[in-house]
């Protein structure tokens, strides 16, 4: 068995660092259209050679389609897998702490999710999993076109994720812009449960 094992970490040493590292691909953010470098205006211009994401529109395609309506209340992301609770403001606005208590407490029955779900399957998402929903290409709201989300506000939504600098203070999501911002934990901010995920 020690000779194997040596045989196989001489084999593996021979090998490139890129040979042996994992990678992914991340996904496309949906923008499509690139702008005036000056930055001063908004100013669209044609993407050819420009090296804007809207010109080279890199990484992994989304699938078609994007969100799938489950007919329970919930909609899955079928480029991340996770799965959203489909009435985006059910709980309306929260401090921090009450939001993670709104998300943590979900079950079937409420929102009108029939899903069968438990209390402490779901949860407030990380705020990854938040810029996850956003397409880069929209505005007002940032979602894909077509998303099957009901009572999406352009306002903030909460993520699970604390200000590493600042413990009083919480990341959310402007589902409006698409920008993620922090902000102190006593402020009011809209709830959208999600579950699964690793």
């Amino acid at each position: 068995m020690k000779v194997w094992i040596s045989a196989l970490l001489l084999l593996l040493s021979f090998l490139p660092l890129s040979a042996l590292a994992a990678t992914i691909t991340l996904p496309q953010t949906g923008q499509t259209k690139c702008y005036d470098p000056s930055g001063n205006t908004p100013n669209e211009i044609p993407c050819a050679g420009t090296g804007q994401d809207g010109d080279k529109q890199m990484g992994a395609t989304w699938p078609n389609p994007r969100f799938t309506d489950n007919g329970n209340g919930t909609v899955t992301d079928n480029l991340t897998g996770l799965i959203w609770l489909k009435n985006a403001t059910c709980f309306g606005t929260k401090v921090w702490a009450d939001a993670l208590t709104a998300a943590n407490t979900l079950a079937s029955g409420a929102c009108n999710l029939s899903d069968g779900s438990q209390a402490g399957q779901w949860r407030l998402p990380n705020i990854k999993e938040m810029q996850s929903l956003i397409d880069r290409g929209r505005t007002q709201p940032g979602l894909p076109a077509g998303h099957p989300f009901t009572g999406v506000q352009p306002g903030n939504y909460w993520s699970s994720s604390t200000y590493v600098y600042y413990s009083s203070y919480a990341w959310y999501l402007s589902i409006g812009s698409g920008g993620k911002y922090s902000v102190n934990k006593s402020n009011l901010h809209n709830v959208w449960p999600v579950r699964g995920g690793q």
